[in-house]
């Protein structure tokens, strides 16, 4: 009788530890799903910051460009006026003088 006693009470220890060992895995799996879950949502934080400063950069770097295409653009046109100015007025006096014959 007590040896019938004893093997109960083994088995009632045993089925709780089997309890708490399944709590206790429960309760990690679900830490470590929160952690993952925190992980990813700082890697999306992290992504979205790099895509913001990719984005910034770019935006600064092509206002820059274009500043430097209409900087260029300006000198080229300058440089055009210059070396046709002193054309223009005898290139008009041929056309008028061919005008009027």
């Amino acid at each position: 009788m007590e040896l019938i006693k004893k093997i109960k009470h083994a088995e009632t220890q045993a089925q709780e530890i089997i309890e708490q060992a399944g709590a206790q895995a429960a309760g990690q799996a679900e830490t470590g799903r929160q952690n993952r879950r925190q992980a990813l949502d700082e890697a999306e934080r992290e992504r979205k910051k790099a895509i913001e400063a990719a984005v910034a950069a770019a935006q600064s770097q092509g206002l820059a460009e274009v500043e430097n295409l209409k900087s260029q653009a300006e000198k080229k046109r300058h440089q055009l006026r210059e070396k046709t100015s002193g054309k223009m007025a005898p290139a008009a006096a041929k056309v008028m003088d061919y005008l009027k014959k």
